[in-house]
This record gives C-alpha cells, sequence and structure tokens, in this order.
C-alpha cells in the first residue's frame, strides 16, 4: 500500500505542477517568456506527467483568460454560482474547453494572443487511444507495486481524472470557502490552511487581485510553493520574467 501512496503523491504533484506553473502561469497570464525550445519541452512533459488527464495549454489558456475576464458571470466557463454541484461545473467546464480546443467556439483574437499552440501535439496527446493506453500505464505501475484490488478501484480513475479534479478544486472551492484580502468583482478566496495539496492555486483571492503576478502570496503568513520553482528556473535561465515585471500586476 505504501507504494500506492507514492505514486498517487507523485502523480498529484507532478500533474498539477505543470498545470500551474506551464498551463495556469505562462499560457494563460504570460507571467514570465522561454524559448520555443522550452515550450515545446514543456509541452511533452505537461503530457508525461498529467497522463491521461492532459490539457491543451492552447484551450486551458484560452479558457483561463476568459474565466478571468468574465468571472462569476454567466460568461465565466466555469463558475460555481452557475451549477448545482462540482460535477455540474465540471462537466460544463468539459464543454467549453472541447469547444475552444475544436474551433467550435468563436473567441476573439485578444484572448488568443500569445497562448502557446503546438496543435499537432495536442491532437496526438489528446486522442482517446493515447488517454486510454495511460490508463493502462497506471494500472500496470499498481501491479508492479502489488497494490490491493479496491485501490484499482478508488485510485485509477482519480489518476484518469487528475487535471479537471485539481481545476475543479480550485474553482469550486476557492469561490467558495475560506478567507479575502481582496474585495473583487467575484467569489474568489484563499484557502490557505489547505493550499500546500495545490502548488499555490488555492491563493485565489489574491491572484484575482493581482493577475499577472508570479508569486500568489501576499500577507507575511501565506507562502506560494511554485514561486520559489519560477525563480530557480529563471536562475537556470529556463526562463525570463519581463523586465520590471516580477511582482506587479500586468494582464
Amino acid at each position: 500500500m505504501i507504494g500506492v501512496i507514492i505514486l498517487f503523491i507523485l502523480h498529484w504533484y507532478g500533474s498539477l505542477f505543470f498545470q500551474t506553473f506551464f498551463l495556469h502561469r505562462y499560457a494563460s497570464h504570460a507571467m514570465f517568456t522561454m524559448s520555443r525550445r522550452w515550450e515545446k519541452i514543456f509541452h511533452v512533459l505537461t503530457w508525461i506527467f498529467q497522463g491521461t488527464s492532459y490539457l491543451s495549454p492552447y484551450a486551458y489558456g484560452v479558457m483561463h483568460r476568459m474565466h478571468h475576464k468574465h468571472a462569476d458571470t454567466e460568461n465565466d466557463p466555469h463558475s460555481p454560482i452557475f451549477d448545482k454541484n462540482i460535477w455540474n461545473m465540471m462537466w460544463k467546464t468539459r464543454i467549453y474547453y472541447k469547444e475552444v480546443g475544436t474551433g467550435e467556439k468563436q473567441i476573439e483574437e485578444k484572448y488568443i494572443k500569445g497562448v502557446p499552440a503546438w496543435r499537432s501535439w495536442d491532437k496526438f496527446a489528446e486522442h482517446n487511444l493515447i488517454r486510454v493506453a495511460w490508463i493502462f500505464v497506471y494500472i500496470g505501475l499498481y501491479w508492479l507495486v502489488d497494490a490491493p484490488l479496491w485501490a484499482y478501484f478508488v485510485f485509477i480513475p482519480m489518476h484518469a481524472l487528475m487535471s479537471p479534479l485539481h481545476g475543479a478544486i480550485v474553482n469550486w472551492f476557492s469561490h467558495k470557502y475560506g478567507y479575502r484580502n481582496y474585495e473583487v468583482k467575484d467569489t474568489s478566496t484563499n484557502l490557505m490552511p489547505v493550499d500546500w495539496l495545490m502548488w499555490g492555486e488555492c491563493l485565489h483571492n489574491n491572484h484575482h487581485k493581482f493577475g499577472g503576478r508570479p508569486n500568489f502570496a501576499v500577507k507575511k503568513f501565506e507562502f506560494d510553493p511554485m514561486f520559489p520553482c519560477i525563480r530557480l528556473m529563471e536562475k537556470l535561465n529556463i526562463i525570463q520574467f519581463k523586465k520590471g515585471k516580477l511582482d506587479t500586476d500586468y494582464m
């Protein structure tokens, strides 16, 4: 059972790392820049760590920009105030995401500009056969660690839905519970006591106030674990902060 726990923790934090670093802070908000080569490397790494639940940086980025522009209105792709429960919100988000990815939904150019797009890769990574193949990978890993039978039925579905689960936790609970540092025009909140699970993503009220700020923590008692990772990558010259934009809101 220890092997199951280790596998789940590695997938949970690995998947979420690339969701918050690459999909959210880079693709959606352009908090920093990187070369095209690194961009493609992170596309592939996102696929490896998200697996079955791989999310296209393009579709995610466009959808998230729409969320910020229309937060908690009828045009918000995933506002909890219009859904009876978290599952309804997840389903509505899935439909919106798919329509953005396929081009069925008409999006204004300002929401697309600068969003990284590698559509041939997305087509491969999101193919149903590839998604199913990842499920067999998870089953094989559980077999290797001699997981009990019940663990397959409890944890494999969570591995398969890992990225939507992460998004739903933030977009549901961080719009309903927690505290607010800023009175913004939406219901966003901070869930600092449980944010160690979410790589800083649940400092959501701070993020809605300062949409382009790389560090989601504002108060002295808050900590954004992703920010030191971003600073390290900047020192390693993997990414570059825009001049004068390290701690400011520029989106």
